[in-house]
């Protein structure tokens, strides 16, 4: 019955809706086994890889190599073509999510390997004369500031990482912070805890083993909590010393509460002109902030207040903290 009413109208359909689904970025992924089997599978053995070759850009990123000069089949070297170019197109090199791909303290900044250049020269331009700025990847992956939790006291890791991606970061990282794995079935630690140097929100599941690693490897007081009804904290707010950006339909009730356990300010906001995914559009620490293009002005202008940046500079921090150090002592 369904194959009898098809008409020339429902072909036209099924291909609009086909062109539609393609302009998806989701498609980037087999656009190198499309690209591949075209130009590596031409009738005329003359003609082969042509198309993949001459439309696409040639050389791998981050490697000086032209897939025209490698000795290998045509086929292969239409695919490397397709597949550079959907690196190059993929929506991540210019990506908003600023906190998915780096990890901001008070003491170091964690940057994703293996990313677009000038998104790693931002950070080493602006910070890199008072904190290491250290390239690595976690697990394997780019997704270091979801992966990772840490403060200027510490650093947490998933257990997924892998002992290479350790060494790597203990070598580059000040003496004084401590760096662990954890086992915790949550392993997006990024996700699901957010601290800054005195106090850490967790995931309400968090196991009671991680919580006190947590404590004790950032120092810090640790408290069980959700934001406007959302349990992964870390996703949904941004917090230093300072003050504290967090998800825009919070409760003035709930942030009065948040803003006691903290000690710090809290407003209510976004970023990436309208995203409430806070933790992964912002970094910040005490006296810098980086967040993505799509930041809108009045944004912009929330974060700078909130986090009192405007008159923040490093030295002026350490100073403090010296300050209070000396007090806590005396």
């Amino acid at each position: 019955m369904v194959l009898a009413g098809i008409t020339p109208v429902t072909y036209v359909v099924v291909l609009a809706a086909g062109l539609v689904t393609s302009l998806s970025p989701c498609t980037l992924s087999v656009l190198p086994l499309t690209i591949g089997y075209i130009g590596g599978y031409s009738k005329d053995p003359e003609e082969k890889g042509k198309l993949g070759l001459q439309v696409l850009p040639i050389r791998l990123p981050s490697l000086d190599v032209d897939v025209r000069q490698l000795s290998v089949p045509p086929v292969v070297q239409s695919y490397l073509a397709g597949l550079t170019f959907a690196l190059a197109a993929s929506p991540c090199r210019n990506c908003n999510d600023v906190g998915v791909f780096a990890k901001l303290t008070n003491a170091y900044c964690i940057v994703a390997l293996g990313g677009a250049e000038n998104f790693y020269s931002v950070f080493e331009s602006e910070i890199s004369e008072h904190v290491p700025v250290i390239k690595t990847s976690i697990a394997g992956t780019r997704l270091v500031g979801r992966m990772t939790v840490g403060n200027r006291n510490g650093l947490l890791l998933p257990n997924s990482t892998t002992d290479q991606e350790l060494l790597h970061i203990r070598n580059c990282l000040p003496d004084e912070v401590v760096v662990q794995r954890i086992d915790e079935r949550l392993s997006a630690l990024g996700n699901c805890i957010a601290c800054n140097d005195y106090v850490a929100l967790i995931h309400p599941d968090i196991d009671r083993e991680t919580e006190e690693i947590i404590a004790d490897v950032l120092g810090v007081e640790v408290f069980r909590q959700t934001v406007a009804g959302n349990v992964l904290t870390g996703s949904y707010c941004s917090i230093t010393n300072q003050g504290g950006l967090v998800h825009p339909k919070t409760s003035i009730e709930d942030l009065d509460e948040l803003s006691s356990l903290l000690q710090i300010p809290l407003v209510a906001g976004t970023v990436n002109r309208g995203s409430d995914v806070i933790g992964a559009g912002l970094v910040v620490n005490d006296w810098a902030a980086f967040c993505g293009l799509d930041t809108t002005s009045t944004e912009l202008s929330v974060i700078e207040s909130v986090f009192k940046l405007r008159d923040a500079h490093p030295r002026n921090i350490v100073t403090d903290m010296r300050a209070s150090l000396i007090d806590s002592m005396a």
